[in-house]
């Protein structure tokens, strides 16, 4: 169709669900009931791996309203749950019990320790994930060489709604109530638990309240869990699983852990001669679902956004080492991007004023070959006003990323005051294809911004002794709405196929932001989130 007769695509359109999640009357999970549904809260044991050794119920069953406890274990949990007429009582009821836990086999590391590994890993070689040219030789004979290690934490998704998720079993098979993104990989798991066909196994979507990938999860782990309660149980009443906060955060499956090791090379007119880069961190693919996606050793999840690298660079070279800490890790939203964009885009900063260059044309000469992120580029820097002069305290940065065949580019304005820093404004470009509906772009780019500012300024697990120890926002802050930036988004006109932009606006904020940073200060940042260095924004 000539796109001069489109009168949809391209329209601005409101989403059709705005009216019912703001008004109230969209049924997430947590709405839902059953006539003689039971509420189950779970203890679950501190560290990963651990699993039930003993149990003491008597107290939990004294609770009025508790019903039931049962241990259950699935593939990827052990617990004890109690069932009870609703939430208060089963909370309740699970914080009096006592439990006994095996910790044979769970994990012991910390993450001051799990870092420390890693740093040593990096400055060894790993399994070679891309190699062009020859780098050694570039490094050796180069005019100068810089180097950098950049460092990220595990991160959770946090959505507003914790996980949750309905489940009633009866002689037909299984019935499952939630909000959720894996429908046909938690069916068969499903199926597989209870020993049933898949077709017996019933999924009805309601509204999720967030997930960011963490309801889309191979192991099906939340889902089975409220099966086996169920299954346990041996009730013919529904039965609604329910995570608490805390266990929400403390639960696992975050984005990885990572450690970037770069090094570049730089001929004596200031070019990039070489680049060599190792990776290393969890795979998110180390499990028997989606292991086939591993070829040669090498996730590509990890790699992605490095071994792709938009730049033009003779000599490169991408390795990767996986390690098995024993931390539940899943993707998180915009997957390994959401690591590998901060580690070079970064570099890219500190490789161009070790050039003596500004950021952005620096970029600009590595992009010749790059017609579609170039134009990305410029539109941004266009926008935000790249070359117009600053006041004095003003700085910009910014970072170019490709993710899910969408180019994003963001320029990030920060300044500081005697009321310290604060974040002026984000400019984004997009070239997501054909633009089907601007409004949900906008949307989503803008939503995008909020959640990389989450994980830049706040954003951190850590572990004590395998144990997680944030619990709740009050640990793992997100964004306050005074603290979300004016969000400027400008869409490149495009006639190729539509791809995607729910995630792609998430990777280059973190480094935009730093970049900028590293303008107004003269310091290149390395390790995130920012409040660990103490580097906070108003």
């Amino acid at each position: 169709k000539d796109p001069a007769q489109f009168t949809l695509i391209g329209k601005p359109a409101a989403r059709i669900d705005a009216a019912a999640k703001a008004n109230g009357t969209a049924i997430y999970t947590q709405d839902f009931k059953l006539p003689g549904m039971l509420t189950a809260v779970v203890a679950r044991p501190p560290r990963f791996g651990a699993k039930v050794k003993h149990f003491d119920d008597s107290a939990a069953r004294a609770i009025p309203g508790v019903l039931q406890v049962v241990a259950f274990e699935t593939p990827v949990a052990s617990g004890v749950a109690v069932l009870a007429k609703g939430f208060w009582a089963a909370r309740q009821g699970r914080d009096a019990l006592k439990v006994e836990w095996d910790d044979s086999a769970a994990v012991q590391q910390g993450s001051a320790e799990i870092l420390a590994e890693y740093r040593k890993l990096a400055a060894g070689t790993g399994k070679v994930a891309r190699n062009d040219g020859d780098v050694a030789k570039a490094l050796a004979s180069a005019a100068r060489r810089i180097e950098a290690t950049y460092e990220v934490p595990y991160l959770a998704h946090a959505p507003m709604e914790p996980l949750n998720c309905v489940a009633r079993i009866d002689a037909n098979g299984c019935e499952i109530w939630n909000g959720e993104q894996f429908q046909t990989v938690d069916q068969g798991n499903v199926a597989r638990l209870l020993g049933l066909k898949p077709e017996q196994v019933k999924l009805n979507m309601l509204y999720a309240g967030g997930s960011f990938g963490r309801r889309a999860n191979a192991t099906s782990d939340y889902v089975l869990e409220a099966v086996a309660i169920a299954k346990a149980a041996k009730t013919d009443a529904a039965v609604k699983l329910v995570w608490t906060r805390e266990e929400d955060m403390r639960g696992g499956y975050y984005r990885p852990a990572y450690v970037h090791a770069v090094q570049g090379a730089l001929d004596a007119k200031g070019g990039l001669a070489a680049w060599r880069q190792h990776v290393v961190g969890q795979s998110i693919m180390d499990n028997p679902a989606m292991a086939a996606m591993i070829k040669d050793g090498i996730d590509p999840t990890s790699v992605e956004g490095v071994v792709n690298l938009p730049y033009e660079v003779p000599n490169l070279k991408v390795e990767l080492t996986t390690t098995k800490p024993g931390v539940p890790v899943l993707w998180w939203r915009s997957v390994g991007s959401s690591h590998t964009a901060f580690a070079t885009e970064c570099f890219l900063d500190e490789l161009a004023h070790a050039a003596g260059k500004d950021p952005y044309e620096y970029r600009r000469t590595l992009l010749a070959k790059s017609p579609r992120h170039l134009a990305v580029l410029e539109l941004a820097a266009a926008k935000a006003g790249w070359t117009t002069p600053l006041p004095a305290g003003h700085a910009r940065g910014i970072a170019l990323h490709e993710s899910f065949n969408t180019v994003v580019a963001e320029v990030v304005e920060i300044s500081r005051s005697p009321r310290g820093l604060h974040i002026e404004r984000v400019t984004a470009a997009v070239d997501c294809g054909i633009a089907v509906n601007p409004n949900i772009i906008a949307m989503q780019v803008e939503s995008g911004v909020a959640f990389g500012l989450s994980a830049a300024l706040f954003g951190n697990i850590t572990l004590k002794a395998g144990a997680p120890q944030e619990s709740n926002f009050n640990g793992y802050p997100v964004l306050r709405m005074n603290q979300m930036p004016p969000v400027e988004v400008h869409i490149v006109p495009s006639t190729n196929k539509p791809t995607g932009i729910g995630e792609p606006a998430v990777p280059p904020l973190a480094p935009a932001l730093c970049n900028a940073l590293y303008a107004l200060t003269g310091k290149p940042v390395r390790a995130l989130p920012l409040a660990t260095a103490g580097i906070r924004f108003s």
